[in-house]
């Protein structure tokens, strides 16, 4: 049996086992969280479009391109929200388009990428999705573009486990290593770039080996308690969070074997 993982349910596992098995190995519903994504969804396909469908013949688009590639993506929006993805890309553009000599196609936009790893016997096909690569001299750079308002901050290691997750299905797919992860941040024009190097390949092997060896041997699901448990939906059933936690409801599912399905 193959297990697809992400870096997303990764980085959820490395927080907190026992938070990880009440969402995914027992399937109990999270807190709801009501927030509007159809301007970031927007603005992402709108980004897409600039670099997927630009001729390439001249070296800059200039501003009307980028107008006409929101237009094409910005009929569902509320006038409010189709000025400020307006402003967005503009600012966007000033700050990464009009001050490049010239800019160079991308190796992919708005894609999925997939890679294997085999652990304890265990075959783990790494998947995520992208929202481009660029090519640079001596690799490749994944960006990936931030638009909430007040997107959760990563820790340091969870973005290594990213890093080291995307290294390893980079390589396989196109013979080419990854040298920088950058976050944009579309709203601020911010962008935060980390060097990649072969230790975080090593992080993420291990990682998922202690996964496995735990899947295979351990199952505690061992709770880490921390800040995060302030805002867990799953406070209630943790021993960790309260000395009389309450049982399971009926909706749980019952325990399965071994089982690892952390798709996207």
């Amino acid at each position: 049996m193959t297990y697809s993982l992400s870096a997303a349910k990764l980085q959820s596992y490395y927080r907190c086992p026992l938070a990880y098995y009440f969402r995914y190995e027992r399937k109990l519903p999270g807190a709801a969280f009501f927030s509007s994504a159809a301007l970031g969804t927007s603005l992402h396909q709108a980004l897409a479009q600039i670099y997927d469908d630009w001729h390439y013949q001249d070296p800059i688009p200039r501003l009307d391109w980028v107008e006409y590639c929101w237009n094409q993506h910005s009929s569902g929006l509320t006038p409010t929200q189709v000025s400020e993805g307006r402003r967005i890309l503009q600012r966007y553009y000033n700050g990464f388009i009009a001050n490049q000599s010239a800019i160079r196609r991308p190796l992919g936009v708005e894609g999925r990428i997939q890679g294997t790893l085999r652990v304890q016997d265990l075959e783990f096909t790494l998947s995520g999705r992208y929202d481009r690569i660029d090519w640079l001299e001596d690799g490749l750079e994944l960006i990936d573009y931030k638009s909430s308002k007040d997107s959760e901050a990563l820790l340091p290691d969870e973005i290594d486990l990213q890093i080291g997750l995307y290294y390893l299905a980079l390589e396989q797919r196109y013979q080419k290593h990854l040298k920088q992860l950058s976050l944009l941040y579309l709203r601020t024009g911010e962008k935060v770039s980390y060097t990649v190097t072969p230790d975080h390949r090593q992080q993420v092997e291990s990682i998922i080996g202690e996964l496995a060896l735990q899947l295979r041997q351990d199952r505690s699901w061992t709770p880490f308690p921390g800040e995060q448990c302030d805002r867990c939906a799953y406070a209630r059933y943790c021993p960790a969070a309260r000395a009389n936690p309450e049982p399971l409801p009926e909706e749980a599912q019952p325990e399965r074997g071994l089982q690892l399905v952390l798709s996207l």
